[in-house]
């Protein structure tokens, strides 16, 4: 799925969503109850794989753990 695609999708379920909240707050009932956990979901999976590019980026620099081993490793020498 492109990125415009996605985002595309994301603003389909974002009003799906605030649809079928607004009946469950108006008191109706919904036809399909487990939809609206499913879509804020689907939503989250979403924004998940939006950031994963910057967070790969991030990967590449070391993390705190191997920051510290390689600290330990130099203060034994």
């Amino acid at each position: 799925m492109s990125p415009e695609e996605r985002k595309e999708k994301l603003q389909q379920l974002k009003s799906e969503f605030s649809k079928e909240k607004a009946a469950v707050v108006s008191g109706t009932r919904p036809e399909n109850a487990g939809r609206i956990k499913e879509v804020r979901r689907t939503i989250a999976r979403i924004l998940t794989i939006q950031k994963e590019p910057g967070k790969k980026a991030a990967e590449k620099t070391t993390t705190k753990k191997e920051a510290k081993k390689e600290s330990e490793v130099v203060k034994k020498k």
